[in-house]
């Protein structure tokens, strides 16, 4: 069984903080300084390019990109969708990537679950499906067997976004949302903690503790708000 996990709400945040953070931490946690870590927050509006994208035209410049270090392809970001940041030390759980990328979907289906929904995989499209289109991506990148990145779960955002790209390669209009197939919103803050329990059991963490991003300088000596 693993050890401790340490779970962040770091709210609505911009995504280069999002990103200069999860660097940190990934150093923190190569020199034993952190605990495993799950981040989960929401972006304002973004663009990001995984490694495995060749070529894309933008159908309009009027929001960031950026192109990060993760695999996949392009996916978009914004309020509504809960996104996971995984700080994880693969190798002290014991797991490889392909097993860390199914249970990060059996947390997702999980989740889903307990709004009604049946969530399953697809093959070599990494994330959950529902009804035939996708509602979670997951997009990983590895340092010395710490991962970073993560999965972004549609909760309640503005779909017409995935039309500026081809999002994970597929057509825009392959995205759901779990507002879309109950067509009702759910509250966010109940998909965050529903996962957070999820990813703690089904990872097998013995005990977990829950911070405000705000939280995060006093506890791990980052300061990520101004």
């Amino acid at each position: 069984m693993a050890g401790k996990l340490l779970v962040v709400d770091l709210g609505l945040i911009e995504y280069r903080r999002a990103h200069d953070l999860q660097l940190k931490l990934v150093e923190l946690r190569s020199k034993g300084k952190v605990p495993d870590t799950l981040l989960l927050l929401e972006h304002d509006h973004v663009i990001t390019l995984g490694r495995r994208l060749k070529s894309m035209e933008l159908k309009s410049p009027n929001i960031p990109v950026y192109k990060i270090e993760r695999g996949g392809e392009a996916t978009y970001h914004g309020p509504g969708q809960l996104v996971g940041y995984t700080i994880i030390d693969l190798e002290e759980l014991g797991i490889g990537v392909w097993d860390y990328v199914w249970k990060i979907e059996e947390v997702l289906i999980r989740t889903i679950r307990e709004f009604g929904l049946n969530g399953y995989r697809v093959e070599k499209y990494p994330g959950v499906w529902v009804n035939g289109r996708k509602i979670a991506s997951i997009g990983l990148a590895l340092s010395h067997w710490i991962t970073y990145h993560g999965f972004a779960l549609n909760v309640n955002p503005d779909l017409r976004y995935f039309k500026l790209i081809r999002p994970c390669g597929l057509s825009p209009e392959m995205m759901t949302s779990i507002q879309r197939e109950l067509r009702r919103s759910v509250d966010l803050g109940e998909v965050k903690r529903l996962v957070a329990d999820n990813f703690r059991e089904v990872l097998g963490y013995r005990k977990s503790e829950r911070l405000e991003g705000r939280a995060i300088k006093d506890v791990l000596g980052i300061s990520i708000f101004s």
